[in-house]
């Protein structure tokens, strides 16, 4: 296994060729639009060929992207974004859909490899069942307006002690052992959400109503039913995510509630407020596993070098080609990414650290998904590297447990690497109950499209008090608490996307235990999983991996007793 990727070389595009406007792309298109197909060699050369322009289309958009985000302040790079979305993405859509057509309807479409094309296929035949032509301008406006978001989010900041912080800095000091300091950072943060909670309840109501246009348009009953299909979910239904809503009430809030009451315990307060969840009691410093960017990614080299030296390639590859944005700053866009670049190969780590061990656990997730992007790199097509996110999320999860063996390289002292394992074992549980918040909640916003801000509060509040441990005392700041869901970047940016952390958080947890009673094999397993890109349906892909593609009440159970277990261990 190498790290040393190479940029795909281009056959079909000239080598100088960059994207700057339809116009220069058009030809490319009419090219295979028009071209003759006489037989399974050529059926084979056509669809390299427009894997190809996919794939310099890909890696330009999101350069955009990227820039922009690393800067929501500049004009320009927010432009270039827009234009991209406004100018070029509509115009090619229809195109796109021609080319599903003409392979769908090829006669030697029988004759390519059915094993390899098997789940392309699937999604090329439900690309062309989604596709509306009246939907494309208004696929072109959701991708500028969820874009705000992090414009709005990104100028977010507070002063604390004289000085300003951004949001994603500041809650560092909610694990201080200052309870004092600790309410007034929640509280600042609290109302400064409050000041942009009109402007983000008008986008997100904008976005609502066009994402039920767009479903309606192409013939489905809400937004949910279509996005369920747009995401490839062939693999479960409403139902099941239903039913694993049920099961985190069952099996998980009760842990988390133990964790909770140990926590406030320890804290020795009458009431667990919001800002104690994250503290350190008196005389405990929080964990600084890293001062600065160069620092956390030196050492999430070395962590990665010690599970293999391919994965910590991968990391110096990308610390080489300057494929790395991992500070906080004000005017950077909130949150966390891996972005894969289609053609180069080697995928851009973007992210917020604030010397947090959250931050540790992020960097060690997206390293994950940076080494999957390597593994399915070599794939012949674009599409055979666009896999499913309950895949993707395994990758990056698991990463964030296998690595915990070697987080000494983090932590010199044995009491502090001691707490930063009890730490991600009991994050990696209390996740799940704010999974299914954010899961549920998204189901009623898209089967009720025509709310108010005022239901859609009520429902908010309703929803995450059922998953929420009862011993969290927020009153006083239930104005606060009503709009939390508006930190959720992902219901803004990319909707229905965020069940597939929970589903692949079962995933990962399977994939530490496989990795707990025998090291090699699991990470062999999960090289040839990840590998295997988008060739193969999530079953396959779980099975490959060597674990089951389950999140049944009973298979969450035992997998929440497993990390029980290991968290009295700690």
């Amino acid at each position: 296994m190498n790290a040393d990727i190479k940029k795909l070389p281009r056959h079909f595009l000239p080598e100088s060729f960059t994207v700057t406007t339809w116009d220069a792309l058009q030809p490319y298109f009419e090219k295979l639009q028009q071209r003759e197909i006489n037989n399974v060699t050529g059926l084979e050369q056509w669809l390299k060929d427009m894997s190809e322009l996919e794939a310099v289309i890909s890696e330009d958009a999101c350069w955009r992207q990227i820039r922009m985000t690393c800067d929501t302040t500049s004009k320009e790079l927010e432009e270039a974004f827009t234009y991209f979305c406004m100018e070029i993405q509509p115009r090619l859509q229809p195109y796109a859909d021609a080319l599903n057509k003409k392979l769908l309807d090829s006669p030697f479409l029988k004759d390519l490899d059915q094993e390899l094309y098997k789940t392309y296929l699937r999604n090329v035949k439900k690309q062309v069942k989604l596709f509306r032509e009246e939907n494309v301008p208004i696929q072109a406006e959701l991708s500028v307006m969820a874009q705000q978001y992090g414009v709005i989010a990104g100028k977010m900041t507070i002063t604390v002690n004289g000085q300003e912080y951004t949001l994603q800095q500041a809650a560092k000091f909610l694990e201080k052992e200052d309870r004092a300091l600790r309410e007034e950072v929640f509280t600042k943060t609290g109302a400064r959400r409050l000041q942009d909670k009109d402007a983000l309840d008008k986008l997100y109501t904008g976005l609502v109503q066009k994402r039920d246009q767009v479903a309606r348009n192409a013939g489905f009953a809400n937004y949910r039913d279509y996005k369920f299909e747009e995401l490839g979910r062939f693999d479960y239904t409403k139902e099941d995510s239903f039913q694993f809503h049920d099961a985190i009430k069952a099996h998980i809030v009760p842990l988390v509630q133990q964790i909770l009451e140990k926590q406030k315990a320890k804290l020795k307060v009458d009431k667990l407020k919001p800002w104690d969840t994250e503290a350190e009691p008196a005389g405990i410093k929080p964990l600084e596993p890293f001062q600065t960017g160069d620092e956390l990614v030196n050492k999430a080299i070395a962590t990665f070098d010690e599970l293999g030296p391919f994965f910590g390639d991968c990391l110096r590859v990308m610390k080489t080609m300057g494929r790395l944005d991992l500070e906080s700053r004000i005017g950077k866009a909130p949150g966390g990414y891996n972005c894969p670049l289609a053609e180069t190969g080697v995928p851009f780590i973007f992210m917020n650290a604030a010397g947090q061990m959250k931050d540790l656990t992020t960097m060690v997730h997206e390293g994950g998904h940076a080494v999957h992007s390597f593994l399915s790199h070599n794939l012949p097509l674009s599409a055979f590297k666009e896999y499913p996110m309950e895949i993707a999320e395994v990758a990056s999860m698991s990463m964030e447990l296998f690595t915990m063996d070697y987080w000494n390289i983090f932590f010199d002292d044995a009491e502090q690497l001691r707490r930063a394992r009890l730490q991600q074992l009991e994050r990696a549980i209390i996740i799940f109950p704010w999974i299914a918040t954010i899961d549920k909640f998204q189901h009623w916003i898209y089967e009720h499209p025509q709310h108010t801000v005022e239901e859609r509060t009520a429902k908010w509040v309703e929803i995450l008090n059922e998953f929420s441990p009862s011993v969290v005392d927020w009153s006083g700041h239930e104005d606060y608490k009503a709009i939390t869901w508006q930190k959720q970047l992902h219901l803004f940016e990319v909707p229905f996307y965020y069940i597939e952390y929970g589903i692949a958080q079962l995933g990962a947890i399977a994939m530490w235990k496989q990795y707990k009673e025998n090291k090699q094999q699991a990470l062999d397993n999960y090289v040839q999983a990840l590998s295997l890109g988008n060739t193969r349906t999530l079953p396959e892909l779980y099975k490959a991996a060597g674990i089951r593609f389950d999140f049944s009440p009973a298979y969450v159970k035992e997998l929440a007793d497993f990390v029980k277990q290991e968290i009295e261990k700690l």
